[in-house]
């Protein structure tokens, strides 16, 4: 079924990466849904409650609707990367909480503007600050979506679950023997496209 719509093509996308962004923390304890995965400290809550304080300032403030509540990991004397991990004190209902959260009040922010309602990133450059609705859901899905895929990545490292959704993982039909011996053969084809290792 084609759309119409443009505006409720992109909101049906950035939904969809919204969702697929939360489907990595099923199943999993408040340990590795923190678990630093690799030398950046990448971990699944922290993904969560990035793009949740990104969304809403980029569907809130950039309109002029700010999301009303306070994210203290954005202030000004906030320590660097404070919106990329969750405390102890912040559970998953708290990060989780929060996002929804930010999706009523983003989807009522689309749901009110025009997608050529423009608006003001004040933290982009003076020549790139002037956006429209159009412009910032493209920005917002994209970096929904790219924050999914980091998920997928960490997901997998912390117990090897994989998959785009529940209901279609998106992924090659194979048990664990199979998915073993791809890999094996993934490794063979790097070795040997990389040639006989060098002496030093």
């Amino acid at each position: 079924m084609t759309s119409r719509d443009p505006k409720a093509d992109l909101h049906r996308y950035l939904q969809l990466g919204r969702e697929a962004l939360l489907w990595k923390l099923d199943g999993l304890g408040e340990y590795d849904l923190r678990r630093p995965m690799v030398r950046t400290g990448t971990n699944l809550l922290g993904l969560v409650k990035h793009v949740a304080s990104v969304e809403a300032g980029y569907l809130g403030d950039v309109f002029g609707r700010p999301f009303g509540e306070p994210l203290p990991w954005f202030a000004p004397d906030a320590e660097p990367n404070a919106d990329m991990w969750a405390t102890a004190e912040e559970s998953r209902a708290d990060v989780v909480g929060l996002y929804h959260r930010v999706w009523a009040h983003s989807d009522a922010t689309v749901q009110a503007l025009d997608l050529d309602t423009v608006g003001r990133v004040p933290w982009w450059s003076a020549e790139r600050a002037e956006v429209t609705l159009h412009q910032i859901l493209v920005h917002i899905t994209t970096e929904t979506h790219r924050h999914a895929g980091h998920a997928d990545v960490v997901r997998e490292l912390v117990d090897g679950a994989a998959g785009m959704r529940a209901d279609n993982d998106g992924l090659a039909p194979g048990d664990a023997a199979w998915w073993a011996q791809y890999r094996d053969r993934l490794e063979q084809v790097a070795r040997a496209a990389a040639g006989p290792p060098t002496s030093r």
